[in-house]
């Protein structure tokens, strides 16, 4: 029977990278050691602080409706945080507070976008970006960037994209999957043109904990003309280890941050609120933990850069951010392996995965088929362990 459902949500496409995913859960499932370099969340586990600040919240009772948009004190702690951080002053009221950065990226569309306005992307791109643009009722328009750019788009690359139909930016730094960051005279470039053209630019800094060489700069901190136009997205998922606890924040001018709130108070109301009562302790409280995880995440990205470097087919630069790695498998497009021919990003993962018992992510989720991603988000030693697996199956064809 034909139910005639929505045209807008059947025109989002399924992850790609699903497939591989369950395929890798189900021979995990029959015993089989499959190592995985898909995680897109820390393998630590939430700081101790926060996680009885989340307990005394369920212990007194914290447990209710909070206003839709957060709770005052988190605010108050986000509003900290952005100035002694980002040299950006705003007020409770230009924060939103959502059920993860992802949420708030979707308020934050939700928020700007008529129908057939266009949202400017990098590839490679966040996977759920396009998603988000098209459910919004906007129209993604891509730039592809450049390895030996380090993946970052110049204002040339927006110029030639720009209509007067472009309406946003997104701006991802430190960038998944790619770990690029933008430095500050990128950013001002950036700036001036967003400015000198209207267009309201989406910072997405949920990885800027993360950051090994080079600094994270906001672009909203560089002038109150840029500011006006940008909202600001980060949350606690990554640096905190709090993927589960769901909470992310927007900041934005009194305007956008407004229609955020209104859209979210009819979609979701309020985050949960012993999350919320967590982040203030993972924002004020101590913050050991997070330098430790940069730390080793340093560690990792070091070892991994090198070793894949030293495996015949294989290359890729060092990330300054984030925990992924963008592996180009140019070289090896057009080899067959084990009766595997390898004609794009989809193939060299299901080789990996059959072969060397590795699950890695196919470029092709981010746009950028020429590539696989790899996350060390993961042990050293299941690191150790799977580049040895993939140099095995890749170098003995």
């Amino acid at each position: 029977m034909g139910l005639n459902l929505s045209k807008k949500a059947l025109a989002i496409s399924p992850s790609v990278t699903l497939e591989i995913t369950a395929k890798a859960k189900a021979m995990k499932a029959e015993g089989i050691d499959v190592i995985g370099f898909g995680a897109g969340e820390p393998d630590f586990d939430t700081p101790d602080n926060i996680k009885e600040a989340g307990i005394k919240a369920i212990n007194e009772g914290l447990t209710r409706y909070t206003a839709a948009s957060g709770i005052v004190e988190l605010k108050e702690a986000i509003c900290k945080k952005l100035r002694v951080d980002n040299n950006l002053e705003y007020s409770p009221d230009n924060i939103v507070i959502s059920s993860g950065a992802k949420h708030s990226i979707f308020n934050a569309l939700m928020a700007v976008i008529n129908p057939g306005d266009e949202v400017i992307v990098g590839i490679p791109y966040w996977v759920s970006y396009p998603e988000m643009i098209r459910l919004a009722g906007g129209v993604p328009v891509y730039i592809e960037t450049k390895e030996e750019k380090d993946f970052k788009f110049t204002t040339e690359d927006l110029e030639r994209v720009r209509t007067d139909k472009t309406k946003a930016l997104i701006l991802n730094s430190p960038s998944n999957p790619t770990g690029a960051i933008y430095e500050k005279g990128e950013l001002i470039e950036i700036a001036n043109w967003a400015v000198k053209n209207g267009i309201i630019v989406i910072s997405d800094e949920i990885y800027e904990k993360l950051v090994y060489d080079g600094e994270h700069i906001s672009i909203a901190s560089l002038n109150s003309e840029i500011k006006d136009l940008t909202i600001v997205i980060n949350g606690m998922s990554k640096a905190y280890a709090m993927t589960g606890w769901r909470i992310g924040y927007a900041a934005a001018n009194n305007e956008i941050a407004k229609v955020m709130s209104n859209v979210q108070s009819h979609t979701t109301s309020n985050p949960c609120s012993i999350s919320q009562y967590a982040s203030v302790e993972g924002i004020l409280g101590d913050q050991d933990d997070v330098h430790k995880m940069r730390e080793e995440f340093k560690k990792r990205r070091d070892f991994m850069v090198d070793k894949v470097n030293s495996i015949k087919g294989l290359s890729c630069r060092k990330p300054k951010g984030a925990f992924y790695i963008m592996v180009n498998i140019t070289e090896m497009k057009g080899k067959t392996i084990d009766g595997i021919t390898i004609n794009d990003s989809l193939d060299m993962a299901k080789l990996l995965l059959d072969k060397a018992k590795v699950a890695v992510i196919p470029g092709i989720g981010f746009g950028a088929d020429d590539y696989i991603r790899l996350s060390y988000a993961t042990s050293m030693e299941n690191i150790e362990e799977g580049l040895n697996r993939i140099q095995e199956v890749v170098e003995n064809s």
